[in-house]
């Protein structure tokens, strides 16, 4: 089970006016993360970036039954939610927090907002999309106000398909997000340039 570690970088939030919760892949880490902003104009951003227990939200791909993932996926969606409530009591609004994940944490990231949806800053999702065999319409509840989602992909991508990447963007839209899908014939599973300049230009 995942407990709330964190590694931050960035403002502080007490001196920050927006905070990026920055939700890293299977395998990976916060710091490897964190070093995509970097790449991002969030010089006056405080960032927080979680970890997961043993380098890995969830055993299994994000396609399979829910209940094959539990109950780390529970667990890794309540650190989230617990975070973003930290941020809240500290006076950050809302409208003012931002979430990116790649991979599996982008799967993350757009599983925690579609469940708690509201007007956020706006999200980033490098290669994602919601989690399950099929898309459970009764997870999602709220309603986004216009939050700009921006969700980049490989197509094809060995982790995540297309098809599920659409449908994403179905009930993002639905929930009213402003969302920009763009497919990239044969990116290969990365992070590119053109979606960090899509992401600079839709959300930050």
């Amino acid at each position: 089970m995942h407990t709330k570690k964190v590694v931050t970088a960035g403002k502080k939030i007490s001196e920050a006016s927006k905070v990026m919760i920055m939700i890293h892949g299977r395998g990976a880490s916060a710091e490897d993360i964190l070093s995509l902003a970097n790449y991002l104009p969030v010089k006056d951003f405080a960032l927080i970036a979680p970890q997961a227990s043993g380098g890995t939200w969830y055993p299994y791909s994000f396609m399979a039954p829910p209940a094959q993932n539990e109950p780390y996926l529970s667990s890794a969606l309540s650190v989230i939610k617990e975070i973003t409530a930290d941020v809240v009591a500290q006076g950050i609004l809302p409208e003012n927090i931002y979430f990116l994940g790649f991979s599996q944490g982008a799967c993350l990231t757009l599983e925690f907002v579609t469940r708690n949806a509201t007007k956020y800053g706006g999200a980033v999702a490098f290669t994602g999309g919601l989690i399950g065999d099929k898309i459970y319409p009764e997870n999602y509840t709220g309603d986004f106000g216009g939050t700009p989602i921006f969700i980049g992909t490989s197509n094809p991508d060995p982790h995540v398909p297309v098809d599920r990447v659409l449908a994403s963007e179905k009930v993002l839209q639905q929930m009213h997000a402003a969302v920009t899908v763009k497919v990239y014939p044969n990116m290969g599973h990365t992070v590119s340039q053109d979606e960090i300049e899509q992401a600079t230009k839709l959300i930050f």
